[in-house]
This record gives C-alpha cells, structure tokens and sequence, in this order.
C-alpha cells in the first residue's frame, strides 16, 4: 500500500506538527478543524514552524513553500472520503476520540485506509471498537515537537491486522524518515509508561517542599545526563498532557506512582500548562 492521501485531525501543538511532517514528506495532507478561526490558527503554527526551520538553515524557501502547498484546512469531515491514512491528533478525551473514530468510519471510503490515533495514553482497542474495521485502527504516537523527534510508537490493539502494523511501520520509517518501535496497547505504551510516573515524583517533589524545581531539574541533568530536567519537560510535554495521561495510567493499572499530584491538576485547572500556555512551572 503506497500511501498518498493523509488526513490529521485537529491543529494544536501535536496535530500542527504531525501536519507538517507528512506535508514536508511530499503527502497531500488535509487537516479538520472545528471552524475557520481555530484553522487559521492552526496554519499559522505550521507556517510559523516551516519558516522557523528556514531560518535555521534546516529548510530552504522552496520546500517550505512547496510543504504549505499540500496543505489544505477544512470544518467537513466529508472531506476525507478518500483519503488512505487519517491521524486523530484531538483533545486527550476518550468521548471525542471515540465520536471521531465512528465518524470516520462512515466517511473514510477505501477499505484498506489506516484509522490511527495520536494519543499518548489512551486504549487504543477502545477507538477501534466504535468502527466496523478495528482491524484497521492503531496508535501512531508522534512525540512534541513532532518535527523535530524522531521517535513515534506504533502501538497495536488486540484486533490490529499485523499488514496494518507493518504498513504503518514502513510508512513511518521510510516516508516520514522517522524511527518507529513497536508498542503494546498497554497503559501508557512503552515510554510514558516510564515516563510519567518519574514526572509525577518529581512534581511531588515539588509539592511536598522536598526540593525545588530548579534543584530537581539541575540534579538529573548533572547527576543522571538528562538532556532536561523532568519539572521543565513537564512543562514542554505540557501539564495538562501529562495529567491526561497519569489519570487514564492510574485508572487502568492503580500504580500510585502515576496517581497525579494534586498540584498537577490544579495547576491545570488554573490554566497553567507549560510552555503551549507561555508558564507553568516556568514562565516562558
């Protein structure tokens, strides 16, 4: 299966970059968005990005121009008729990814398009089963920014046809240039099932007054070679994705490693996500 035609929903910090990855890929890309204004937003972000990695010296003018070129934003979900992969990049809420799911699978006409999902954390089996073609659903979770990592999961459900798994694969490593490791569909997949239990500790840290964020964050850099301290990639990750994903974690496994700190979530609640809202442990 030689895939042409893609589809991302939603244009937020995820869905914008994964766009951008098919579309500097030579795909044609069709990114759904709720309405006009919120699209307008979200090619902004693309183009902000695009012309970010020309000034870097990572993309010359043509193939940015080129890249925007096989962009186009719609509100009709209709749109996606013919498309061959569409990647669900939503809100990390259960509902919306399974309403979106059921919605695709009414609209999505070939038979042998992938359905995949973004989610960080979410069971994958569970978007699958609100389509008549679970066989076809599978988690391709690209990590922020998408651009730039090179890493994404390719994660299977139980019903995920191993030829989908493979095709997936090999469109992740050969178009997209990307580097894909296979997944369980298991609570928090491979890394964030590391990942945020580690990020929950060191936000009790916090909270409890054990040490502060610039002394954590210092202490595994210095002391364990982490590129970054884990206070401060909370806040790139973005806090209201890591409490998605420490609550959907804790609900499945009851690990109190992953149960989210208080501070986390009233953090989130007060609007304070990180570097996507301009502060959240730092201000940026």
């Amino acid at each position: 299966m030689s895939i042409q035609r893609t589809a991302v929903i939603g244009s937020g910090l995820m869905g914008a970059g994964i766009a951008e990855v098919l579309a500097k890929s030579g795909l044609d890309v069709i990114v759904r968005e709720i309405n006009d204004e919120v699209s307008a937003a979200g090619r902004a972000r693309i183009e902000k990005s695009l012309t970010r990695a020309v000034e870097k010296g990572k993309l010359d003018s043509e193939a940015r121009d080129a890249a925007l070129g096989r962009l186009r934003f719609t509100t009709d979900i209709g749109e996606l008729a013919d498309r061959q992969l569409v990647i669900e990049a939503a809100s990390e809420n259960e509902d919306i990814k399974k309403s979106i799911f059921a919605e695709l699978d009414k609209v999505v006409t070939d038979p042998e398009a992938i359905l995949a999902s973004n989610t960080s954390s979410m069971p994958i089996i569970r978007f699958a089963q609100s389509t008549s073609r679970p066989e076809r659903v599978l988690g391709v979770h690209f990590f922020n920014p998408a651009p730039v990592q090179p890493l994404v999961e390719v994660v299977s459900s139980v019903l995920t046809a191993d030829s989908v798994r493979e095709t997936a694969t090999e469109f992740v490593a050969e178009v997209l240039g990307k580097n894909p490791i296979q997944a369980q569909d298991r609570p928090g997949f491979i890394v964030n099932a590391l990942l945020i239990p580690f990020l929950c500790s060191a936000i009790r840290m916090v909270e409890s007054g054990f040490a502060t964020k610039e002394d954590i964050d210092a202490g595994m850099v210095g002391g364990c070679a982490h590129p970054m301290g884990p206070i401060k990639l909370a806040d790139m990750v973005g806090l209201d994705t890591c409490l998605y994903a420490a609550e959907s974690i804790y609900t499945e496994t009851g690990d109190p490693a992953s149960k989210p700190p208080v501070l986390l979530s009233r953090m989130v609640d007060a609007g304070l996500l990180g570097v996507k809202s301009g502060r959240g442990f730092y201000e940026y």
